[in-house]
């Protein structure tokens, strides 16, 4: 299972109204470990960046510049194929899935929907998991004890690099007993490769019974005799182990 945990950064808050993506980052999970294979771009956004926009997120369009920051349009398709048939997760999904078809569509290309296959919203999960609750990724990093202690601005990587773990400690209980599984399964020898595992399990401790126990046990067999009419199911199946050993 392949998941890119994503972010942007933008030079406001509307798509449709002008305002441009400046920062891409995208953190890759399969199977809930990450792999290190992130992309992490600024771009130049050929407008300008309001103050507001820059108290935020620190991005100034003389940084950019001296990054040689590149325009959308040079790092569209590296984006789009970074994307390509993973689930996406995202803060507040809608907000970074509209930036992203926006630029998108100005070159012509398919619409994130299309090119993934699901995108999950962790605000959303939040919202219907802690009700009345403040869901931001600041608050959420809190309650659930994420350390947020490097995040002085808002940043696309730094903020994909919390979510992932707050994606993790969010999900963790519907995924404990498969990791679990994994973790103390061995791979059998397999020269073609394949995954076939063999679970270890600790060997189950043996009690003796105490004499008293087992006056107590034919007492309890000798009720049941008396009840049936005839020798109980145990003390049948205790006579045919012993036939069987015999």
């Amino acid at each position: 299972m392949r998941q890119i945990i994503l972010d942007t950064e933008t030079t406001g808050l509307s798509a449709n109204n002008g305002d441009r993506l400046i920062e891409f980052a995208g953190v890759e999970m399969i199977d809930r470990r990450l792999t290190g294979n992130n992309l992490h771009l600024y771009v130049n956004p050929e407008r300008d960046i309001p103050e507001e926009a820059i108290a935020v997120h620190g991005i100034t369009l003389d940084k950019l510049k001296e990054m040689n920051a590149p325009v959308f349009a040079e790092v569209a398709q590296q984006i789009a194929d970074y994307l390509r048939g993973a689930e996406l997760i995202i803060h507040n999904a809608t907000f970074d899935v509209g930036f992203l078809n926006m630029e998108f569509s100005r070159l012509g290309m398919p619409e994130v929907e299309s090119i993934t296959s699901d995108i999950t919203d962790t605000l959303k999960m939040a919202r219907d998991r802690y009700p009345g609750q403040k869901n931001s990724l600041d608050a959420l990093c809190t309650r659930l004890e994420v350390d947020r202690s490097k995040r002085v601005l808002h940043g696309a990587l730094i903020d994909c690099e919390l979510l992932g773990e707050v994606y993790l400690a969010m999900t963790r209980s519907q995924f404990s007993l498969v990791d679990e599984l994994m973790d103390t399964a061995n791979t059998s020898n397999n020269p073609a490769g394949g995954s076939q595992y063999q679970i270890k399990h600790s060997a189950l401790p043996i009690v003796t019974p105490s004499s008293e126990e087992l006056e107590e046990h034919e007492t309890y067999l000798q009720a049941l005799d008396k009840i049936v009419g005839a020798p109980c199911v145990w003390r049948q199946w205790q006579q045919d182990t012993e036939d069987k050993s015999a």
